[in-house]
């Protein structure tokens, strides 16, 4: 099953240290009480990132490199991360960002006990198939792909679109991608954006 996203409903929201703003993408099983968070952050500026408890973090830069600087507690002290490059912290960390190409975006994907998911960041030449999970998300953010599971079922994805895929699936284009695997979800959530 594929399911877009509307994006006339995506809201910024301040971060939850107020240093910043995000999109939220996608969130549940409850906004308030949520087990996974998908999101892009503008860092404008160096600012210490907020703190989140029992949380796993994942995320990766989409313009430009991004340094994360953690306190003297959490090792390694410094993570240097490449346009694309995942890197995985405990939420609990809160480390300081540094952006040595200036303002970038960063997609963010957060999860908490209930939520076991991987993300990765890729350019789509040609086609890509995605193997049978319990759920993909899929964003756009260069070119544009066709998401395709049947004849009946498929996706044109422009620049700044997201879906979600259940199951196997074949996802072709040209342009850049960020997934999020979920391979455990609570029974709860729902398939698509609260």
């Amino acid at each position: 099953m594929l399911q877009r996203l509307p994006a006339p409903l995506l809201r910024d929201e301040p971060w939850a240290n107020g240093a910043g703003t995000t999109t939220v993408l996608a969130i549940g099983p409850d906004p308030l009480a949520w087990q996974w968070r998908i999101s892009i952050a503008r860092d404008d500026r160096a600012a210490a990132f907020s703190v989140y408890p029992d949380t796993l973090r994942q995320l990766t830069p989409l313009d430009g490199r991004l340094q994360l600087r953690f306190s003297a507690a959490h090792a390694p002290a410094t993570m240097a991360i490449d346009r694309l490059q995942v890197v995985r912290f405990d939420g609990a960390a809160a480390p300081r960002a540094v952006l040595p190409d200036g303002p970038t975006r960063v997609f963010n994907l957060m999860t908490r006990a209930g939520a076991t998911a991987t993300l990765l960041a890729r350019p789509l030449v040609g086609a890509l198939l995605l193997p049978d999970a319990p759920r993909w998300f899929v964003h756009v953010f260069a070119g544009n792909a066709e998401l395709h599971q049947t004849d009946d079922d498929r996706l044109d994805l422009q620049i700044n679109d997201s879906a979600w895929a259940s199951g196997a699936c074949r996802l072709s284009g040209h342009g850049e991608i960020v997934l999020a695997r979920f391979d455990e979800i609570s029974a709860a959530d729902p398939p698509a954006r609260t």
